[in-house]
This record gives structure tokens, C-alpha cells and sequence, in this order.
């Protein structure tokens, strides 16, 4: 689309205006949304093929990169979930684990031996096939500093010594963690 005629009088055509219209071979005339008239360059067939292909190629470009961003994000996603698949399971064991060891402490009152090695290979088995899926022990000792990132404090109590002050005074249950994740907090007693 070629314009000849920028001007709007059109009755005053002089040499002038014929040697800018020469100018103009390469050139169009577009409107703005104001309604004036812009010159802008008359792009060749190959240009604008170029355009196009640079154009299309960033699109490729960047939807690749979405798409390498998905594969990362669903990869990673999917090795945390195997790695907590077990956690529900788990976490409904820990209080037969629970169970177990206190019974393992009343029964090594006991002076029946059979009675003794049975309950200990039963409870072993149990603690090793939860080691294997996994589950470790959180390892806190009562004299240990307080730290609410690794166990919850049940209740406070007057440090029996100076040296229990804000320090662990006592273990009541055990905490467990599957990989670097906590799923029981040990529970304890803080000297005050």
C-alpha cells in the first residue's frame, strides 16, 4: 500500500511534493490510533520472512524452557514423594514401637529367659524392618539444650540443678524422622 499524497491539499501539487513522493518508494503510511500518519518502512519479503522465523523461534525457545522447568519440578516432586510414601504407615506403627519398648523394660523384670529372648527378637524385627523403610530415631538424651526446632516441650519443671537450666530434664516419648524430615517430635520435660 503506496501513498502518494501525504498532504491533505491535494489541489497544490508542486515539484516539492512530487520529489518527497519519490522519496516514499520504500516507504507506507500507516495511522495510529490518534488518526495521524506515520511512515514506516516497507519491509521485504525476506525481512519479514526473517522476522517471522526470529519470532517463532523465541516462542520454541521459551516454550522449551517451560517445558525443561515442568520436567525438573515433577522430577523432583516425584522423588519426595517416594522418599515420604512410607510416613503414613509409619506414623501409625511409632506406637506400637511405643508398645513395645515399654513392655521390653517390664519384662526384663521378669526371670522367665524364653519369655525374655522371645519379646527382644519380636521387637528387633520390628525396629529393623522400620529401619529399613526408613525411620530413624531422633537422638536426644535428657542434659541435651532445648531446641523447639528438634523436640516439643510437654512441661517445664524446676531444674533439679543449675546445670539443667533450660537443658533436657527427661525424655517421655521418642521422636522419629523419615530421611531429613521429622515426623514425631521426641516429647520432653525442660528445667526451668
Amino acid at each position: 500500500m503506496k501513498f502518494k499524497n501525504i498532504f491533505k491539499n491535494k489541489s497544490n501539487m508542486t515539484t516539492e511534493n512530487t520529489e518527497f513522493d519519490q522519496e516514499l518508494d520504500d516507504v507506507t503510511l500507516e495511522k495510529n490510533a490518534n488518526g495521524e500518519q506515520l511512515i514506516v518502512e516497507e519491509l521485504s519479503v525476506e525481512e519479514q520472512l526473517a522476522q517471522d522465523l526470529a519470532k517463532e523461534k523465541d516462542k520454541f525457545l521459551r516454550l522449551f524452557a517451560e517445558f525443561e522447568n515442568y520436567k525438573k519440578r515433577t522430577s523432583k516432586e516425584r522423588i519426595d514423594l517416594f522418599k515420604t510414601a512410607n510416613q503414613e504407615v509409619l506414623l501409625a506403627m511409632l506406637p506400637v514401637l511405643d508398645d513395645f519398648d515399654r513392655a521390653a523394660v517390664e519384662i526384663n523384670k521378669s526371670d522367665d529367659e524364653n519369655l525374655k529372648k522371645g519379646v527382644e527378637l519380636i521387637h528387633e524385627k520390628l525396629k529393623s524392618t522400620l529401619v529399613s523403610k526408613g525411620l530413624e530415631q531422633v537422638e536426644i538424651q535428657a542434659g541435651d539444650a532445648f531446641n523447639a526446632d528438634v523436640a516439643e516441650a510437654i512441661t517445664q519443671i524446676p531444674a533439679p540443678s543449675d546445670k539443667l537450666k533450660g537443658k533436657i530434664v527427661d525424655v517421655i516419648e521418642k521422636g522419629y524422622k523419615l530421611g531429613d524430615k521429622i515426623i514425631r517430635f521426641p516429647k520432653v520435660v525442660v528445667g526451668n
